[in-house]
């Protein structure tokens, strides 16, 4: 018979064993999810395409190693017709995967599932038969940070250390041996627990390919900087933008973006898709009118959209993009017509610059406008101004282009000046935002599906100079782009 001593320190590792089973399970039942980049791991890529006189979203679901779901929106006047798709990888050896698209004549998504085998870059070919659309597209990898793998590794590590400290309490006919497993146990837990806060509080790391041209070496890599040395400088130089025509097909003319390194001259391939698109094209026409596209890539550098440019005068052109570790970047140009569905059109001089700007699309072919109006609260230089567009009817509004409105502004604007010359010099090109609800971290946030937002949509912008501006807001409802344009006369600050 053994003494009543042992007995009792036996009952008590018994019960320290249990109580560490009790923790380890609120542990990880509390645990936050393992995310990657900030977001849940493969999350959704959705890139405006205006292809021919089809203005579409393309939308690459949750691309992880596997099944690939791709979904392609169309908006109202997009023609019915089939697309072929095709995942080709970039950088490595693999199988392409190919499918079909049956676009109909009601507009909303349409589904195919390709297949993409391992992770690392891949293009995502999008063909009509006549234009092809070539979408870069990052497969991720299964993220796992350091603090992930210490509360990983840490709860598993305590469950089979308390399997043996349990054995040793039973088996042991010393009480004092159990001491090993269950303090082992106690340090085991510390680190799990410790990890799980970590993994909650500390800093995601960086998005694949944000700053490093991704490859299938660094993809599953939640710190691909860390091997270069501290000096690297990621930004990248401006971008040069030269502007061609093509010979007009019908009504429309073709416009040849241009994209290349003001520095070296070679083609710039490293955007990065923002405001869920490569490129934002932006162009004022000599009346006013105002077009927003988003060009195809057809080659590294190249890009390439139809617009009906059927009015004689200058139009100002606007390129707005994002490279990977340059920031965003605005390029501007100007093109003159002749009002002969788009021949005659002259080059224009390249330029470059920084200023933000950007905004959605709407309609193939010509500007879009709504029914609706755009007011402002008095408009002073250098202070905040709320400009509201209603747009009427029931709480339908859907999120285009990320976000639930898109305001753009040019000017200000020289009198007795054509608005499309004067749009070409004139300094401010802006843009603002109005946002849907933020959504929690990691989750998928709405997309152009959810029609639960508006009617009335409110923007603050600061007008940093005095002058006459041209203003357009843009929402979305039932897959059609509403365009409501107004002109806000902004008077400087100081007394009155």
């Amino acid at each position: 018979m053994q003494p009543p001593l042992i007995v009792r320190l036996r009952g008590a590792y018994l019960v320290a064993g249990v109580l560490g089973a009790l923790l380890l399970g609120l542990v990880v039942m509390t645990a936050p999810a393992a995310r990657a980049d900030g977001a849940a791991s493969g999350g959704d890529l959705s890139v405006a395409q205006s292809l021919g006189g089809r203005e579409l979203t393309v939308i690459v679901r949750r691309s992880e190693p596997g099944p690939l779901r791709v979904d392609v929106v169309t908006h109202v006047g997009t023609a019915p017709g089939r697309l072929s798709l095709t995942a080709t990888p970039v950088d490595q050896g693999g199988e392409n995967s190919s499918g079909t698209v049956e676009l109909g004549s009601q507009p909303g998504p349409y589904s195919a599932t390709l297949r993409v085998d391992h992770a690392g870059p891949w293009e995502l070919a999008v063909s009509d038969g006549e234009r092809t659309a070539r979408i870069p597209f990052l497969v991720a990898a299964r993220v796992v940070t350091p603090w992930e793998r210490a509360a990983y590794g840490g709860f598993f590590a305590a469950g089979v250390l308390l399997l043996v400290a349990l054995g040793t309490a039973v088996l042991s006919k010393r009480g004092w041996p159990t001491l090993i497993p269950v303090g082992a146990l106690v340090a085991a837990l510390t680190v799990g627990t410790t990890g799980a806060v970590l993994s909650a509080s500390a800093p995601q790391p960086r998005p694949a390919g944000s700053l490093l041209d991704p490859t299938s070496g660094n993809a599953g890599n939640p710190f691909p900087e860390r091997d270069l040395p501290l000096t690297t400088n990621y930004s990248r130089p401006p971008v040069n933008l030269t502007v061609r025509t093509a010979r007009p097909a019908g009504d429309t003319t073709e416009l040849q973006l241009s994209l290349t390194d003001s520095a070296t001259g070679r083609a710039v391939d490293d955007l990065l898709v923002t405001d869920d698109a490569l490129l934002h094209l932006m162009v004022v026409g000599p009346g006013g009118q105002f077009w927003h596209r988003h060009p195809i890539r057809v080659a590294p550098g190249e890009y390439r959209v139809e617009l009906g440019l059927n009015e004689s005068g200058d139009y100002a052109v606007a390129a707005e993009i994002a490279r990977r570790g340059g920031g965003v970047q605005l390029l501007r140009g100007s093109l003159h017509a002749n009002g002969e569905s788009g021949s005659g059109l002259v080059d224009p001089t390249p330029g470059a610059t920084t200023t933000v700007a950007g905004s959605p699309a709407a309609g193939p072919g010509t500007p879009a406008t709504g029914s609706g109006t755009l007011t402002a609260t008095e408009a002073v230089a250098g202070e905040p101004t709320t400009l509201t567009a209603a747009f009427g009817g029931p709480a339908d509004l859907q999120p285009w282009l990320g976000m639930l409105g898109h305001l753009i502004a040019v000017g200000p604007l020289p009198d007795g000046v054509p608005t499309g010359t004067a749009a070409a010099t004139v300094p401010i090109w802006a843009h603002a935002h109005a946002m849907t609800a933020l959504p929690a971290v990691g989750a998928q946030p709405p997309d152009e599906t959810v029609a639960a937002y508006g009617p009335n949509v409110a923007f603050t912008f600061t007008f940093p100079q005095p002058g006459r501006y041209l203003v357009w807001a843009q929402a979305e409802r039932g897959y059609s782009v509403m365009t409501l344009p107004a002109t806000v006369d902004v008077r400087a600050g100081g007394p009155r």
